[in-house]
C-alpha cells in the first residue's frame, strides 16, 4: 500500500479499463482501475458520515483507498452559505494508492453553496449528482448564482445528473411517522445508497451500522435504511443512471495479514494503547479539547480495561503539568494538542526536559499563527518543536507519514522517551488525523519490547562509604539518568527546574556545571538511535526530493508520475527530525539538487541547509489543503530541467 515501486496505475484517470458487460437487467457495467467521488452539502446535511459509510463499506470490500474530509471552520455557519460547506472526499482503487486524489470524478452537491464551492476542482466530463429540490432562486442567489447553474449552460461540459434528493427521500418515507423536516434529514442515506448501487458497494454494514446508531430510536433507524435502500433502487431503476461501475478488491496491493480502515488519531491513539502494554506501564493523558486533536482523548477515555487513565484539564497548562506528574510517579505520559497549546505548553516542556522525564508531546497541526484555521492542515509547527523553549532546551521530533504510520510512529516516539528519558515531540497534522487509509494489524511477535527498569535502590557510594540515590547518575550508553518511583524507600531526590548538580540532583548554579548539564542534555538527545533514512533511487537521479510528515503520499504519487513519463528521480522521507538520520548528511551530498515541499514556509529546508550547508530547494504551500501529486510533480519536472 505504501510501496515506492513505481506504478503506471497510478497515472489512470479513472476511464474504463475493461470490457463494457450486461448484469442480469438492462443496464451497463463497466470496470474502472480507480475512482475518486466527493460528497459535499451543508454542515448540518451528514456529508462526514455519508463518507465514512462509504469509506468504511470499501474497506470492508477489500480496496485500496484514502480520504480527505474538508470540515468548515464555522461551528454551525449559516444554512446554503459557502463557509458551512462540509466535504469528503474518497479515493479507491485496485491498486495501491497514495493520496485522496487530485480532482474527483464524482461530485455530489446537496446544495447551490455544494456546487460553487467545488465546481473548480472537478475536471470537465466528470459526473455531477445535484439535489435540484435545493437549486431554488433563494438559495442560488445567497451563494452569487444570478441564474440556475443546471439550465444556463454552465455544467454542459459535465454529465449532470439533476436528481431531486429531497422529494424523493420524502416520498420514501412517507409511511413512516415523521415529519417533513425529519424524513428529509434521511436525504443523505439515499445518496449513499444512489452510490453504493452505482459503485457495487456492499450493503450489509450500513444497515448495521444504522440499526446500531440508532438503537435507542428504532423508528429512526428503520427510516435511514428505508431511504438508503430507496437510493439503491433509484439507481437500478432510473434511466438516467444507465450505467454502474465496479473497481475490483486491490489483492496485490496488500501483504498477507489482517487489515482494517483506520484514521490518524484513532491509530495514533492505538499505538498509545500499544506502548503503554508493551512498556507494562499504566498510560495518562493529560489534555486539554482542541481541533484537530480531540479526538485521540475521545478514543483513549474509551480504554479504561487497558489501564488508560484520562485527564480533561480545564487548560492547555494544566493537562500537560498532570502528565508531568504522572511520569513522575512511572506512567507512560501522554499530553495532546495543536500549535497553539504548544505554546501554552512551552514551560512545562522545558521543565521535562531540566526534569528527564518520558513524556510524549502529541502535536496535530493545524494552520496558524494564533487561532489561525482550525480545521485546516499544515506543517508549520516543526520550528516550534526544535525551539520553540527558553534555553537549551532540546527535545526529540517524531513525524509519521500516512494515517496507519501514526501507530507505528506512537510506539516508536515511546521507544525514545522511556529510553532516554526525555519528553518527544510527536508532529503529526490534520490531513493525517481526519484522513483514513487500510491499515494491517501488526501480529504481537512484532511489537517491540518497551518495558523499562525503575530504580530499586541506592546507585551511588560516597567516600565514606555511605550508599545513596543519585538521581542525575547516567547510564553511559543512553545518558538516561534512573526513573525512582515516587515512595519508594531510600529513593528520595530534588525535583523542580532550578538547574540541578550533576549526580546529586541538588541544586546548583554553578556556571561549569550549568554548562556541563546544557551540553549532557544536548549529547543525549543527539545520541539517540534512529535507522539510516532510505532513498528511493532506482535509476542514479541527480535531483532528490526529501520530505517529512503528511507529504509523503503526495511527494511518492508525483515521483511515480515522473518515473513513468520517463523522468528519473530520487526520493527519501524523513520520520525522524530531531535527531536527524546519521546518514542524512551523505545522502544530500551525492544529489547536484535537494528540493524539499513542505506545508510551511521552508522549516525544514531551513534547518537542512543550517546543518549540512546544502542549498535546499522550498517548495511551499499554506493554504490549509494538502499537496496535489499533479502540482507536485509539475514543480518536480521543474526542477530536474532546471
Amino acid at each position: 500500500m505504501t510501496s515506492q515501486v513505481s506504478s503506471p496505475a497510478e497515472q489512470a484517470d479513472g476511464t474504463v479499463v475493461g470490457e463494457q458487460r450486461k448484469p442480469a437487467g438492462t443496464k451497463d457495467v463497466r470496470r474502472l482501475d480507480r475512482v475518486i467521488i466527493r460528497f459535499a452539502g451543508d454542515s448540518g446535511d451528514g456529508m462526514q458520515l455519508t463518507g465514512d459509510r462509504f469509506t468504511s463499506e470499501t474497506a470492508s470490500f477489500g480496496n485500496d483507498l484514502s480520504t480527505l474530509p474538508n470540515f468548515p471552520a464555522e461551528i454551525r455557519a449559516p444554512a446554503g452559505t459557502l463557509p458551512g460547506v462540509s466535504s469528503f472526499q474518497l479515493h479507491f482503487a485496485d491498486h495501491d494508492i497514495l493520496t485522496p486524489g487530485d480532482a474527483p470524478n464524482v461530485l455530489v452537491a446537496m446544495n447551490p453553496a455544494a456546487l460553487k464551492a467545488n465546481i473548480a476542482d472537478v475536471p470537465r466530463g466528470a459526473e455531477i449528482i445535484v439535489n435540484t429540490d435545493e437549486f431554488t432562486k433563494r438559495a442560488m442567489q445567497k451563494v452569487g448564482y444570478a441564474a440556475s447553474p443546471l439550465e444556463d449552460g454552465s455544467l454542459d461540459g459535465y454529465h449532470l445528473h439533476p436528481v431531486p434528493l429531497t422529494t424523493l427521500t420524502v416520498e420514501a418515507l412517507k409511511d413512516f411517522d415523521l415529519s417533513r423536516k425529519e424524513a428529509e434529514r434521511s436525504k443523505n442515506m439515499f445518496a449513499l445508497g444512489l452510490l453504493s448501487w452505482m459503485y457495487h458497494r456492499p450493503t450489509e454494514g450500513t444497515e448495521r451500522f444504522l440499526r446500531t446508531k440508532f438503537a435507542k430510536k428504532p423508528a429512526i433507524a428503520e427510516a435511514n435504511i428505508a431511504a438508503f435502500r430507496a437510493g439503491w433502487n433509484f439507481g437500478e431503476t432510473t434511466e438516467d443512471f444507465a450505467v454502474s461501475y465496479e473497481v475490483a478488491p486491490a489483492a496485490q496491493a496488500f501483504p498477507v495479514g489482517t487489515y482494517r480502515n483506520i484514521s490518524g488519531n484513532l491509530a495514533l491513539a492505538y499505538g498509545l494503547i500499544t506502548a503503554s502494554r508493551q512498556a507494562d506501564l499504566p498510560l495518562f493523558l493529560g489534555s486539554y479539547p482542541i481541533t484537530p486533536a480531540s479526538d485521540i482523548l475521545h478514543e483513549l477515555s474509551r480504554h479504561k480495561n487497558f489501564g488508560v487513565r484520562t485527564f480533561q484539564a480545564e487548560d492547555e497548562i494544566a493537562g500537560i503539568g498532570a502528565a508531568l506528574g504522572a511520569a513522575f510517579g512511572g506512567s507512560l505520559a501522554v499530553t495532546t494538542t495543536s500549535g497553539p497549546g504548544v505554546a501554552l505548553k512551552s514551560e512545562t516542556i522545558g521543565l521535562a526536559v531540566s526534569l528527564e522525564l518520558p513524556l510524549l508531546i502529541v502535536d496535530i497541526q493545524r494552520g496558524g499563527p494564533s487561532t489561525g484555521l482550525p480545521t485546516k492542515t499544515e506543517q508549520a509547527d516543526l520550528l516550534q518543536a526544535m525551539y520553540g523553549r527558553n534555553g537549551e532546551a532540546p527535545v526529540p521530533v517524531v513525524a509519521p507519514k500516512t494515517p496507519a504510520d501514526c501507530f507505528d510512529a506512537a510506539v516508536e516516539a515511546a521507544r525514545i522517551a522511556l529510553t532516554y528519558r526525555t519528553p518527544v515531540f510527536l508532529l503529526s497534522d490534520g490531513y493525517l488525523a481526519n484522513g483514513s487509509e487500510p491499515w494491517r494489524i501488526p501480529e504481537l511477535d512484532e511489537l517491540p519490547d518497551l518495558r523499562v527498569q525503575f530504580a530499586q535502590g541506592p546507585n551511588h557510594t560516597l567516600d565514606d562509604g555511605t550508599e545513596v540515590f543519585w538521581p542525575y547518575l547516567r547510564d553511559p550508553q543512553t545518558l538516561a539518568r534512573p526513573w525512582a518511583v515516587p515512595g519508594t524507600p531510600g529513593l528520595e531526590h530534588r525535583i523542580g527546574g532550578i538547574e540541578k548538580q550533576d549526580g546529586t540532583g541538588n541544586i546548583s548554579y554553578d556556571p561549569a556545571n550549568h554548562d556541563h548539564m546544557v551540553r549532557t542534555r544536548q549529547a543525549k538527545v543527539d545520541g539517540i538511535q534512529v535507522p539510516d533514512v532510505e532513498v528511493d533511487d532506482p535509476h542514479g537521479a541527480r535531483t532528490l526530493v526529501l520530505g517529512w510528515g503528511s507529504t509523503y503520499g503526495p511527494i511518492t504519487a508525483a515521483v511515480r508520475r515522473l518515473r513513468t513519463a520517463g523522468e528519473s528521480i530520487a526520493q527519501a522521507h524523513l520520520r525522524h527530525l530531531n535527531p536527524f538520520p546519521r546518514n542524512l548528511g551523505e545522502v544530500l551530498q551525492r544529489y547536484d539538487k535537494v528540493v524539499v515541499p513542505e506545508m510551511n514556509l521552508g522549516q525544514l529546508a531551513t534547518l537542512i541547509r543550517a546543518r549540512y550547508l546544502v542549498d535546499a530547494h522550498s517548495y511551499n504551500q499554506v493554504n490549509g489543503m494538502p499537496f496535489k501529486a499533479e502540482q507536485l510533480a509539475t514543480a518536480l519536472k521543474e526542477a530536474i530541467d532546471g
